[in-house]
């Protein structure tokens, strides 16, 4: 693992901010909340989670990267619905009631693993919103809404050793990359491609269990921040 570090109130307006730092990849990742959900789940009572995710044109090497227009591009649009699945699955959305969060995740700096990043520090900021949207409902403690801690991480088999959390010259000669999202121990999501050729049965559980190492020390650096 690269040093993670996760800063708190790193803007003072949104109900969350936090500064997410896996090595030299930053996300700025905020959380507001909205006393409104989609037209969809107006009368049923249950809140929503969603997410925005953008890199900045300064983020990357090689040039200036352009901003989204009204369109976004298909790997931004494929990433903020990543987040937005994996921080629905840390709240109870019947008990949330019919509040929405958003969480905006912006890639200030680039060196792989950036939806990870921002899918470890938009749960902090979450967690900071619900702490607000608790007063606000008269809720005892913020730890009502929560299923669990939500984190995320990186593996790949890069020269046919397992690496976690791959930086950008590890991702470009990765054979094998994984994206793996765990509430506490129990797995929300895997994405995984051989990116050159294939990977056994046995490689897929040497990479789940380098990603379990790899989210249970996200997960102490969360609780470390968010204490």
């Amino acid at each position: 693992m690269r040093p993670v570090h996760f800063q708190r109130n790193y803007i003072c307006h949104p109900a969350g901010s936090v500064l997410a730092s896996f090595g030299d990849t930053k996300v700025i990742c905020t959380a507001t909340i909205e006393d409104s959900v989609p037209a969809w789940l107006r009368g049923t009572g249950k809140g929503w989670i969603t997410a925005e995710y953008a890199m900045l044109p300064g983020s990357t090497g090689g040039g200036r990267k352009r901003r989204d227009g009204a369109k976004k591009d298909g790997r931004s649009v494929e990433i903020q619905r990543l987040i937005g699945r994996s921080l629905r699955a840390a709240v109870d959305l019947p008990r949330l009631g019919e509040v929405s969060i958003v969480l905006d995740c912006d890639v200030l700096q680039a060196d792989g693993g950036t939806r990870t990043a921002a899918i470890s520090g938009a749960y902090v900021a979450l967690v900071d919103a619900l702490r607000q949207v608790a007063v606000k409902q008269g809720v005892a403690s913020y730890q009502e809404y929560l299923l669990g801690q939500v984190s995320a991480v990186s593996v790949g088999i890069v020269d046919d050793a397992v690496i976690v959390d791959l930086d950008y010259a590890h991702d470009c000669r990765a054979q094998v990359d994984m994206n793996v999202v765990a509430r506490d121990e129990q797995f929300v999501e895997i994405q995984g491609t051989g990116e050159d050729g294939t990977f056994s049965r046995h490689q897929l559980n040497q990479l789940l269990d380098a990603a379990e190492s790899g989210l249970a020390e996200i997960r102490q650096a969360q609780l470390a921040a968010l204490s």
